[in-house]
This record gives C-alpha cells, structure tokens and sequence, in this order.
C-alpha cells in the first residue's frame, strides 16, 4: 500500500478549478461548507441524469417487478460502495494528519500509487465519455423524431438523426473551449430547472395515458435481461466519483453517511416512479427513449426540447473531468484545445455508431460504471482496513469485487450482442 506524504496527492478529478498535478501542494482557501440541506441537494443534483430516461424501456425489457428489486439492490450497493469510500478516506486521513485526499483519484493514488490513480482516471475519463455519447444519442433521436422523419435521408444521403448529431457538433466545439465552468454556470442552472420540470410533465402524462389504455404488463422478463437491466440501473446511479468532495463540503459529517442515504433513498423512489409510470403506460410499446411516446402536441414538443437543451448544456460540463484528466497526463495540465475538439469528434463518432439509447446505457454501466462504482471502492477499502477487520472485510469486500467483475464481463458482453444484433420485441 502507498500512502502519498505531504502534496502528493493530486487534483480532484471532478474539480471546476486549475488543474493541479500529483505532486501540487495543498494550499490555497477552503471552500464555504455545505449544510445538510445543500449537501442533500447536491446529492440530488450529482446523480440524477440522462439514465433516468432509459428506465422505463429498461422495464420493459426486465419486467416492472423484476426492474424495481434490481433498481432498489444498484441502489442500495451503491450507497454502501460510497460510504466505504468516505469511511477508506477518513481512515487514511487519520493515519496521516497532513495528507488531504479530496477526490476518487487521490484516493487511488494514496493507496496504490501512481497505478490507483491511473486505474481511476482511466473510468472517468470512459464514463464520463460515455454519457456525453448518450446525450448526443437522446438530442439527435429526438429532433429526429420531433421532425416526423427519423430514417429517410434528406441531405447527401444523411438522415435526420445524422444531421441533428452534426448541427450540433460547432456548437459544443464552442462551449468545450471554455477555460472554466464558472461562464457555463447560468446555463447549468437553467437545465436542472428545465430538467426537473420536463420530467415532472413526462411522469404526469404517464398516469393519464395508463388510466385511459390499461396495457398488459410483464411483472419477470427472464434471467436472460438480468444483466441488462442491471447495466442500465448502475448507469443511472452514476455519480460515486462525486461523493469524496461533496463529503469534504459537508459541515456536519458525522450526518454525511444519513444524509447520503436520505437523497440515495429519495433519488431511488423517484427512478423507480419514472421507469414504472413509463412502463405502464404504454406497455410492450415503451420506446428506448420514452419522450418519442409522447403524443403529439404543444406540451409534448416542449418537454422534449427542454430535455434536449438540457443535455445539450449539460455536455461541457461532464466532459470537464475528461479535459481535466487528459490535460493533467500529457500536456502537464495546460489547456490544450486541439486535444478538446478532438475528443469532441471521438464522441461524436461514437454516437453515430450506437443505434439504440438505452442498449447504450446498459454498456456503460455494465462495463466502466460497475468497476468505478463497485469494483474499486470495495478493493481500496479492503487493502486499507484488511489488517483491522480481518477476514470479514476480505470476504464482504472481495464478494463485491469478484460481483462487479462478473457482472462488468458478461453484462459487456450482452450490451454488444444487443447493439449489433438486437433482439426483436413484440
């Protein structure tokens, strides 16, 4: 085990300040703490996103009942892998009075060295690039399907969803060239808020609609979806790597752990409200991205447009960590633009491949979003309290490690198998 000394350990990989590197010392002023309130709200803000909307065909694939009980298990194994990174922390933190670990990466970095820190950065840098793909996805299938025309070609040979990926593509050119997220911070507000409010009107409409059609529902989809749908609900509780610094602003952290659990609980209740109204309200005829069910109408166009401007500004800001981590590895954290747009047109490429939301979903969370959520929260604790808990820790521990890993190969494997030859359903 490697415990970095003084001004080893480097930025947080979630940080919206300067870029400092492994060896920048910790100086400079502490930020205002957070009360109970702020930090639950924080909580709320961190995890709930874009995963949200591919639970309701998530349902459909799995089964309501069977969607739930996995949603409810990614929920609370989450919550228990983010507070064994809080209590791996703290526990270092004690042996070490001058060390300040502030982020994942730190934290990998005190406890496997140099390799900690790579293994976390590598995740962040594929997840993070892993949601601004399926924004990318959600924006272009949606003004696609707004246009009525999702599939015809329109313009050398170029369909509407083609089209749309590409307008978009100056524009985030544009915003990812902004040196700091302090200028984009008006525009993320005003997502959240046109976020909430989208999806507030979607869950509403779902009971209309499940009280005039009644569906038939499937309460178990088989083992065969297991693996997808944990795929799909481990990437909508993605947000563990925001957990270490929104402890370090909580001002009282001997509440941190209830309440980490209250908003985990909420956040639970409010995924399985989604899904589940989604679901029962149009049945076997749940589409990957539930917004294309909506009826036509003025109500309907907006919510769709507001969820689309909303992951619109939302890209920059998620692709922060990624700019940070690159810029950090090879340009000794120097903004460097050429190497923005260029993963920029990485990303955008990749959404051109993937032709299905929510079969995506379930790849990332299946692959990266399992091993930076499970795989390696449970391994760092293990090798810092083994010695103190023994074999119980080594058992528990290593249980969630061998299931991340498990879980990270085969449901791999069935989210590819899904995108290049999908199943059919009814």
């Amino acid at each position: 085990m490697v415990f970095a000394k003084e001004g080893e350990a480097g930025c947080s990989s979630y940080s919206l300040t300067a870029y400092p590197r492994e060896d920048t010392p910790f100086l400079g002023k502490s930020p205002p703490l957070s009360s109970n309130l702020k930090t639950f709200a924080n909580i709320f803000i961190s995890i709930v996103g874009a995963g949200v909307l591919g639970l309701p065909y998530s349902f459909k694939r799995t089964g309501w009942l069977m969607g739930l009980l996995m949603l409810f298990a990614v929920a609370f194994l989450t919550y228990h892998c983010m507070m064994l990174l809080v209590l791996t922390r703290r526990k270092l933190d004690s042996l070490s009075p001058f060390s300040k670990i502030s982020s994942f990466g730190d934290l990998g970095f005190s406890i496997c060295g140099p390799s900690g820190r790579f293994a976390v950065d590598s995740m962040i840098v594929l997840s993070q690039s892993g949601f601004c793909v399926s924004y990318l996805i959600f924006i272009s299938t949606t003004l696609a399907f707004l246009t009525n025309n999702d599939t015809t070609p329109l313009f050398l040979g170029f369909t509407p969803k083609v089209l749309f990926l590409w307008a978009c593509f100056p524009f985030q050119l544009g915003l990812i060239s902004v040196r700091t997220l302090t200028h984009l911070a008006p525009l993320s507000i005003f997502a959240d808020v046109v976020d909430l409010a989208a999806k507030s009107i979607v869950m509403v409409e779902d009971v209309f609609v499940f009280v005039k059609n009644k569906p038939d529902l499937k309460v178990f989809g088989g083992l065969s979806v297991f693996f997808y749908g944990i795929g799909v609900a481990v990437y909508a509780f993605e947000g563990i790597g925001m957990v270490l610094p929104l402890e370090t602003e909580a001002k009282d952290k001997q509440r941190f752990g209830r309440v980490l659990a209250l908003g985990m609980g909420s956040i639970s209740v409010l995924f399985g409200l989604f899904g589940g109204l989604g679901y029962l309200a149009f049945g076997e005829e749940t589409k990957d991205i539930i917004t294309t069910n909506l009826g036509p109408g003025v109500i309907s166009v907006l919510v769709q447009l507001g969820l689309c401007v909303n992951l619109f500004f939302t890209f920059p800001i998620m692709m922060n960590p990624v700019n940070e981590v690159m810029e950090r590895r090879f340009f000794g954290s120097r903004y460097c633009l050429w190497l923005r747009w260029m993963m920029v047109l990485i990303i955008s490429l990749v959404a051109l491949l993937v032709p299905n939301f929510a079969d995506f979903l379930s790849l990332v969370g299946s692959s990266v979003c399992v091993v930076l959520s499970f795989v390696l929260p449970a391994m760092f604790h293990c090798l810092v309290f083994k010695e103190e808990l023994g074999w119980r820790c080594v058992l528990w521990d290593g249980a969630i490690v061998v299931f991340g890993f498990v879980i990270a190969v085969t449901g791999t494997f069935t989210s590819v198998m899904e995108i290049l030859w999908p199943t059919p359903t009814a």
